[in-house]
């Protein structure tokens, strides 16, 4: 892991679903860069301890804050958590969220339903609710996807609405919180290599959907977390302080 570059000493951040995947990435890189990071978890906490631990063994500072989104409730809880931790916070990333593969004539409203819940409302009354602790001049970046601006994978229609909702978000929040030199982004990942693809990207019998996913970067590879979280360490830095309401391709040049 790189050196510390301390550019966010003194500042705290809250990733939500920061214990795997893309969040673990860019918890990581929040925290090398000096944050306090609150690494938050559903329901696995040993991989939300195993990120505070990689933070902290590379000389940073973190802890973890459980909370079950997608139900009644759910924002009170993890801001009741944190603020058991912490006092105000500087970084909101909105990075939790659940996705499903199903045809559009398949999907029923449950399902529907759910990923609405935990992809769309929740980052909504988290940050309503985080609006108050969330020190002026800070950031909120909430992870979109390059399917919200794309119709590449229809089976997935569903999770892409609920991404195009945030966007929508992300736009007219960036006006209400614009006042209190608060920016508020999109990050739009493209296919990432993490545990969550690893069913259908990784392993040797999975070498087609690989070279597949990596064909459609103009980098001509699959990305990593880091990739991401790079993006989102430099909105979370003073170097972005004059980028607020948009909508950032981090997909590798994939989207048409």
């Amino acid at each position: 892991m790189a050196a510390s570059t301390g550019r966010l000493a003194g500042k705290t951040a809250l990733v939500t679903g920061g214990s795997r995947g893309i969040g673990r990435g860019i918890a990581e890189r929040l925290g090398r860069d000096g944050a306090r990071v609150a690494v938050h978890y559903g329901s696995n906490e040993t991989a939300a301890k195993e990120t505070v631990d990689v933070i902290e063994a590379a000389g940073g500072s973190a802890f973890a804050v459980g909370a079950e989104l997608g139900v009644a409730g759910d924002a009170e809880a993890l801001w009741s958590r944190f603020d058991a931790h912490a006092e105000g916070l500087d970084i909101l990333v909105n990075n939790a969220g659940i996705g499903t593969s199903r045809p559009f004539a398949e999907t029923d409203e449950a399902e529907y339903d759910r990923l609405f819940a935990v992809n769309a409302k929740a980052p909504y009354f988290i940050t309503q609710l985080g609006a108050e602790r969330l020190r002026d001049g800070g950031r909120v970046v909430n992870i979109s996807s390059g399917l919200s601006r794309a119709a590449m994978m229809p089976e997935i229609m569903t999770y892409a609405m609920t991404k195009g909702a945030l966007d929508v978000f992300t736009r007219n929040l960036s006006k209400v919180l614009g006042p209190r030199g608060i920016t508020v982004n999109s990050v739009a990942p493209g296919i990432i290599d993490t545990d969550v693809n690893a069913a259908w990207l990784r392993g040797e019998e999975n070498r087609a959907a690989w070279e597949s996913s990596a064909r459609l970067s103009a980098l001509g590879r699959v990305g990593a977390a880091s990739d991401v979280a790079d993006v989102v360490a430099f909105l979370a830095s003073d170097d972005g302080r004059w980028i607020t309401g948009q909508w950032i391709d981090a997909t590798g040049g994939s989207l048409p």
